[in-house]
């Protein structure tokens, strides 16, 4: 079983223009996932997905392996699947978000062994959830996962929700999980993926893996308690310069 890491990299963020070429601590947010990325014993390849030039001469300037591909993909899925479709070789794919530089490799290891299953078609990672503030953040999916540690369903909003008892004592009489936003795909799985249209259930919450659970999709789901630090904003950014690089 061959796997490749794709790490989809866009220059047109909205609410961050330009954020894989952000400094973090003297190495570009990109260059820092791609280093991490790498050292997950589990993949034998990693490349980064792009839809820009300064991204993609950026990548081959530190020697990495970086694709064009097509502007108007809608998500990181659709760009992975541009990516399988034109390469061989790889049974896995594993979809690593380009704005998280301190991600952890054994995490990516982890995702891919949920494919030593035969059945399994769609992975992912979750996360128990500790803090009230957390439960209750709607840009902080939860997910609700059956006896067979698949997914059920995912929603912005705190979720199961528990007849009978203040939401503040939820955490102490259940086990919620916040989702972790990494993919792997059976690499025929992902190109199934793409041709489907939005669902619903995607449109109302506004995420995107819902639309495979509409279509019959499972996704089996590994859990991790590595705390990721993503940088969406450039609040954000700063907030991971003082945890990391500032005494």
């Amino acid at each position: 079983m061959k796997a490749i890491g794709v790490i989809p990299a866009r220059y047109d963020s909205t609410r961050f223009p330009g954020k894989p070429l952000v400094d973090v601590g003297g190495k570009t947010m990109i260059q820092r996932v791609y280093n991490q990325v790498r050292h997950a014993s589990s993949l034998q390849e990693v490349i980064v997905a792009t839809d820009d030039q300064r991204i993609f001469d950026h990548v081959k300037s530190f020697a990495g392996n970086v694709v064009m591909t097509n502007k108007d993909h809608q998500s990181g899925t659709d760009r992975c699947a541009e990516v399988i479709n034109g390469i061989s070789g790889f049974d896995i794919v594993i979809n690593i978000q380009g704005d998280e530089p301190f991600i952890d490799p054994q995490q990516i290891d982890l995702l891919v062994a949920c494919f030593d299953q035969p059945s399994v078609e769609i992975a992912t990672l979750v996360r128990p959830i500790t803090a009230f503030e957390d439960l209750a953040n709607v840009n902080k999916p939860k997910v609700v996962i059956n006896s067979k540690e698949e997914a059920i369903y995912f929603s912005r909003q705190p979720i199961p929700y528990f007849r009978g008892k203040d939401m503040k004592d939820w955490l102490a009489a259940a086990t919620y999980f916040n989702h972790i936003g990494i993919y792997g795909y059976r690499a025929d799985v992902l190109k199934e993926l793409t041709k489907l249209p939005v669902s619903n259930l995607e449109k109302i919450e506004s995420l995107e893996q819902l639309r495979w659970i509409d279509n019959g999709y499972r996704i089996k789901t590994a859990v991790s308690n590595h705390v990721n630090d993503a940088i969406d904003t450039p609040d954000d950014l700063e907030a991971i310069k003082k945890k990391y690089f500032q005494a």
